[in-house]
């Protein structure tokens, strides 16, 4: 089982960046794939960005263009580059794994990104 922590979190101004990783834990890392979810007050979490086993994204429209998902597996890592940041972006950004196109792990803290106008 593949355990994961979410930081890099933080205040930013709109039009500023972010970046956030996802650290993971356990020897099956690098045959899952990871995707990064948000979740604004009020709202049902979302998908962001997928990454899969071979490196293939998949973005929402929403961030389509500003944010950039990548992972290295040799440290056990996904990342989430945030750019061209938005007041719509703000909430908390999870990661998860990702099994049959849904996420199968539990969630953790999450990490807390709020953009300010």
């Amino acid at each position: 089982q593949v355990q994961l922590v979410e930081s890099g979190g933080g205040l930013v101004q709109a039009g500023g960046s972010l970046r956030l990783s996802c650290a993971a834990s356990g020897s099956t890392f690098g045959s899952r794939a990871i995707g990064w979810y948000r979740q604004a007050p009020g709202t049902q979490r979302e998908l962001v960005a997928t990454i899969s086993v071979d490196g293939f994204t998949y973005y929402a429209d929403s961030v389509k263009g500003r944010f950039t998902i990548a992972r290295d597996n040799a440290k056990k890592t996904v990342s989430l580059q945030m750019n061209s940041l938005e007041p719509e972006d703000t909430g908390v950004y999870y990661c998860n794994t990702i099994w049959l196109g849904r996420p199968d792990g539990p969630w953790g803290q999450g990490t807390l990104v709020t953009v300010s106008s």
